[in-house]
């Protein structure tokens, strides 16, 4: 797909689709894409789609603590509360079907699945791999060469030695949510009654750890309340292979704790976790922000949608089978993730000519013209598509968290590129400038990336 700077011309503002609830919806408060971005038209001006690779089932729709901060809860849809509390047999095997044929249609090496909520774990240990066998036994049939990945994504409170086992035996690895390694970074994740979940979720992390084979890593939200490098060491405490460092979903109207510009709160707490994790003597865990900006510098596609420039390629699949966009959306406003599709009525390929995930496959050209003209564009990517919304103008703004990822991702080239010139002299000149780091190869496997620059 080309990703060619382009003006609004060849996006037309007449909308290309019959008029449905959710599409009005979007059209008032998401201008762009849904009332500028003509997908025939941009069809026709060659831009090809990019399959689904990555499927998220949402197994279950409820969830058995109710931090404080949950997008799918607190914020800004609160469309879970008509959704059923589990998905049904006859919705998984539909939905099977449905990644099967897509898979089939796009001869498609691999297909990840990610079972998600809600709290996933709130299944019994024994139909917890049933969407997974599911999806499964449909690609045997239509297309035995894809291979599947799959996770599940919980709080961790739930998982015991039968849950675990089950998960091992179905080849589904286990990422768990946690805002630190301490019980004082976790205020904010307790029940309904609010009890604090800390204590259970660290037992069935122990027990994880004890499993690395089925050891996905763990999600922190990044806190302003807390000592940066404090929350990282602590969470080395539950030996993580990885950590992903998120930062909180929010936008221009709602913007960020601690959000005062020119300020860079966010960049001081992640570069504050950098500078521990870089100069340690040994890899202790892999911090995925990290990596993907070191990855981007050095030319390679990140491997995520927060950052770069990739096509989005994931579908959600909600409890009563209707296909969504991202569900982190949901932080923007009512039914922002909503497509009005369902996996009984339509497949992924009508999907794919959505307008909120074509804009998503832009690249470059879904973004603010200060974006497209930015020295950063290829690694920040233009940040996070949530990040971006203003309400009425929709997701063509730059990230909210713009600055702090300027100083972010300059203060990882810097690193990179004292670490290039002490190990293999001056890097060439890249995205950053003269004396920035270039494209200086691909990591190769088990490689520590904190050191590819000198290598």
């Amino acid at each position: 797909m080309r990703q060619n700077d382009t003006s609004d011309a060849v996006l037309p503002s007449t909308p290309s689709t019959p008029s449905t609830p959710s599409r009005r919806n979007h059209l008032v408060h998401a201008p762009w894409p849904y009332a500028r971005l003509d997908v025939p038209a941009l069809r026709a001006a060659g831009h090809r789609p990019h399959p689904v690779r990555q499927f998220v089932l949402k197994t279950r729709s409820r969830c058995n603590l109710a931090c404080t901060y949950c997008y799918v809860y607190e914020m800004a849809d609160q469309g879970w509360r008509g959704q059923p509390a589990a998905m049904s047999p006859a919705t998984a095997a539909r939905a099977a079907a449905r990644i099967a044929e897509h898979a089939a249609a796009h001869d498609l090496a691999r297909v990840d699945l990610v079972l998600h909520g809600g709290e996933p774990l709130l299944t019994a240990p024994a139909e917890l791999a049933a969407p997974v066998d599911a999806v499964r036994a449909a690609l045997a049939r239509t297309s035995p060469g894809t291979r599947v990945t799959a996770t599940v994504q919980t709080n961790g409170t739930l998982l015991t030695r039968g849950r675990l086992g089950a998960l091992a035996a179905a080849g589904i690895r286990v990422g768990v949510s946690l805002d630190g390694g301490l019980p004082a970074h976790n205020a904010r994740r307790v029940d309904r009654t609010g009890r604090p979940g800390f204590a259970a979720a660290a037992r069935g992390l122990r027990l994880l750890a004890r499993h690395p084979e089925s050891y996905a890593g763990v999600l922190c939200v990044v806190d302003l309340a807390q000592d940066p490098v404090e929350t990282y060491e602590s969470l080395l405490a539950f030996a993580p292979p990885v950590i992903g460092l998120l930062l909180p979903l929010a936008n221009w109207n709602t913007p960020p704790p601690g959000h005062h510009p020119p300020r860079t709160p966010y960049a001081d707490w992640l570069v504050a976790v950098f500078e521990r994790w870089w100069h340690d003597a040994v890899l202790r865990t892999r911090i995925r922000i990290f990596e993907e900006i070191i990855a981007l510098l050095l030319g390679l596609p990140a491997a995520t949608e927060t950052l770069g420039l990739a096509p989005a390629a994931t579908a959600v699949i909600e409890t009563d089978g209707g296909i969504e966009q991202a569900d982190s959306l949901k932080s923007a406003y009512e039914g922002a993730a909503a497509t009005g599709m369902t996996v009984e009525s339509h497949g992924f390929d009508a999907f794919l000519d959505h307008p909120g995930l074509a804009a998503r496959q832009l690249g470059r050209e879904a973004l603010a013209d200060g974006c497209r003209a930015c020295a950063l564009v290829e690694v920040c990517g233009g940040g996070h598509y949530p990040h971006r919304y203003r309400a009425g103008e929709g997701f063509r703004q730059p990230s909210v968290y713009c600055a702090d990822l300027q100083v972010l991702i300059r203060h990882i080239a810097t690193a990179l590129h004292t670490a290039a010139a002490r190990g293999a002299g001056p890097g060439a000149a890249g995205p950053l400038g003269p004396g920035a780091p270039g494209p200086l190869g691909p990591l190769s496997a088990g490689q520590d990336p904190r050191r590819a620059a000198a290598s």
